[in-house]
């Protein structure tokens, strides 16, 4: 069973996650209420923390930058990201730190 941030849709995955700006560093905390937990070094100021969430989620899961983009939460902690050409199961193993 998938954990309750991760869900398939055509051609790959989406991600529930909660965003945490202006941290020391930019990487996965774990699972926090429901959400996957992300720590981002960049602020949320005029885009910047959402630009550098998409290239950390793209850089993890070895796919271009392109097939990975914003569906909900623009200006939100909690944000809706599409990734395209992966599967639940290595998009699970990577975010989870299992691989």
């Amino acid at each position: 069973m998938s954990p309750p941030w991760l869900k398939s849709v055509p051609d790959g995955v989406e991600l529930a996650i909660l965003v945490q700006p202006r941290a020391s560093r930019t990487r996965v905390v774990g699972e926090h209420d429901g959400l996957l937990k992300l720590q981002l070094a960049a602020p949320p100021v005029d885009g910047e923390a959402n630009a550098a969430l998409l290239e950390f989620l793209a850089k993890q899961l070895g796919v271009p930058r392109r097939q990975v983009s914003l569906t909900a939460g623009d200006a939100s902690r909690r944000k809706r990201v599409t990734v395209l050409g992966v599967d639940a199961a290595r998009a699970e193993a990577v975010m989870s730190g299992k691989t």
